[in-house]
């Protein structure tokens, strides 16, 4: 597998226009302005500027516009200091007119026409918000000055269906998420917008289609353009496309690609020192791909179907999307089909369900070595349902291996030890991991051999049901700094039946009855029926039976690989519980 061409620099194809004075492009949706990670940019200027010195030419670029990410659209940069002064110029001046294309849902009708006039100020969270013309002070002519910046919208009907509409936006003024906030603010989100309430849609329907300004050469005006995206088109007509993605060969190979511009900085990882070359490629709705999720395992992917009925009922349907899965560039596809009812425990090794050998391509090694931030962790990719790694626990594991220095370390529900490796390569004196399943913990013991770890003798694996274990370590009055509590969300035990949305809390308690006065619990579910602040409840309610005080329940997000669906809480749900010394 080449990831330069899976993830590459650039394509030839978003440049629109090139000269010696200007470089002119159509950015794609789901590529960054700013790099979120400066240990791996991945923002559209260093890619270009990469793209250009690959070239043999000068990389300079002058910047003086961006987009959000998932806004797609034209961009212009400067080729040489002379030219970037003079369309810094026009800029400032507001002599650049930039025009917009977005899809809302709400527009009322006969309004064929509108300026928006408000003031925005800073919000929480990144947001923005309309304020009220609050006096703030005076300017010399004792005038009240405003509390925020003033943002100027003019827009235009294009066209309709029924509530929903595609608008024409000219931005006199260039303020952050202007657009977003202002049609919000007039009852009218852009489908796609997460942050101010659009309706669904594949991505934030927000496309730059022009921006005209006077030339750094010749001081001629010119106007560049980008064609309107068909996503925009399709969900004026249709609306949410929902599982009829599959079915549109262009809409799901479009899907597909925004998804891979939105993993670039993890794709272009390749096994190097913090190098991560295991993560979630596609993610369900978050990715506008509904019950369907694709992991990336080094050189090949994972396919998860959710259920054999709904849109994986039609066997053709399946083929097209591993097809598709399988022009992407990887050495091969595996699939595994997930149960309708979560709730349904099931042989994770028929071969129905999760076939041994690839569907498409080569079949990577039985016993297959990934990295995670630079750590070796091997997997199994044809051995039943699960590979032996939970993805969406990256982030927290990077968060244990910070917590550990020092400190002993119960991992319960440990699987193949992945939080273990991470406490013992972060300093811990001392682990115990605890799964019902010796087999697990035996590739938990080569995990951590394979990561560097010499010191076995300081890191135990019991083979025991975790409740039980729970309960005799609390009567032995052992205690642990810190203790990793990431149960299934079902599971059968001697002693019944769990289930995380009614037993957590009681589970939960057990753990912390063994946590040192200080001590921290690291406590996770992916239960899709418990959001974020039922959870933080049922920690404080543990907490309480435990007779336990925390002096913090602190919400951790997840990784930007699995991004939660609108308007809804993430799948995974973490927080880190920390008692009062």
């Amino acid at each position: 597998m080449d990831r330069a061409r899976v993830w590459p620099d650039f394509r030839e194809a978003w440049i629109l226009h090139e000269d010696a004075d200007l470089v002119v492009i159509d950015k794609p949706a789901g590529v960054a302005s700013q790099a979120a990670d400066t240990a791996r940019p991945d923002d559209v200027v260093t890619r270009l500027g990469r793209y250009l010195a690959g070239r043999g030419g000068d990389s300079y670029l002058g910047v003086h516009q961006r987009l959000d990410k998932d806004t797609s659209g034209v961009v212009v940069f400067a080729r040489r200091r002379e030219a970037n002064a003079r369309l810094a110029a026009q800029f400032e001046r507001r002599r650049v007119e930039k025009t917009y294309v977005a899809c809302v849902a709400g527009w009322p009708r006969g309004k064929d026409r509108a300026t928006l006039r408000d003031t925005l100020a800073p919000g929480e969270g990144g947001s923005v918000q309309v304020v009220g013309m609050r006096p703030r002070s005076s300017d010399p002519a004792g005038r009240p000055r405003a509390s925020g910046r003033e943002a100027v919208t003019r827009v235009r009907v294009l066209s309709r269906r029924g509530d929903r509409a595609m608008l024409e936006l000219v931005l006199e003024t260039g303020r952050t998420h202007q657009a977003r906030v202002q049609l919000a603010h007039a009852g009218a989100p852009i489908a796609g917008d997460p942050i101010y309430g659009g309706p669904p849609a594949p991505r934030l329907l927000l496309h730059a289609c022009s921006l005209a300004l006077e030339h750094p050469a010749t001081g001629q005006r010119v106007t560049f353009r980008a064609p309107v995206p068909r996503e925009l088109e399709r969900w004026l007509d249709r609306g949410d496309p929902g599982v009829a993605v599959y079915d549109d060969a262009p809409a799901l190979e479009r899907a597909l690609a925004l998804a891979l511009e939105r993993r670039f900085s993890l794709g272009r990882s390749d096994g190097k020192d913090g190098a991560t070359t295991a993560f979630r490629l596609v993610h369900e709705e978050g990715d506008a791909l509904p019950r369907l999720a694709v992991d990336v395992y080094d050189a090949w992917l994972v396919a998860q179907f959710y259920g054999d009925d709904g849109p994986w009922a039609d066997a053709e349907r399946r083929d097209r999307t591993l097809d598709a899965l399988a022009a992407l560039g990887f050495d091969g596809v595996y699939f595994k089909v997930r149960p309708k009812q979560a709730n349904v425990l099931v042989d994770t090794r028929r071969d129905d369900l999760a076939p041994r050998h690839p569907v498409r391509g080569q079949a990577a090694p039985f016993e297959l070595t990934i990295h995670e931030e630079g750590v070796p962790l091997g997997i199994r990719l044809g051995d039943g349902l699960s590979t032996g790694i939970f993805l969406d626990q990256r982030l927290n594991r990077r968060r244990l291996r910070g917590l550990s220095s020092g400190k002993s370390v119960a991992n319960v529900f440990a699987y193949t030890c992945g939080f273990t490796v991470a406490a013992a390569l972060g300093g811990a004196v001392r682990t115990v991991s605890v799964d019902v399943a010796p087999a697990a913990l035996e590739r938990g013991r080569a995990n951590l051999v394979l990561s560097g770890v010499r010191d076995l003798d300081r890191h135990a694996f019991v083979a025991a049901d975790a409740f039980a274990w729970l309960a005799k370590a609390a009567r032995r009055g052992e205690t642990f700094d810190v203790v990793v509590l990431d149960p299934p969300s079902y599971s059968s035990t001697r002693r019944g039946r769990f289930v995380a949305e009614s037993d957590y809390t009681a589970l939960a308690a057990s753990a912390l009855k063994l946590l040192s006065a200080g001590g921290k619990l690291l406590a996770c579910t992916n239960h899709r029926r418990i959001g974020v602040a039922r959870f933080r409840r049922i920690l404080f309610d543990a907490c309480r039976l435990a007779g336990r005080e925390p002096a913090q329940i602190k919400d951790l997000p997840g990784g930007p690989d699995f991004p939660p669906p609108p308007d809804a809480d993430p799948q995974m749900k973490s927080a880190l519980v920390t008692l009062k010394g």
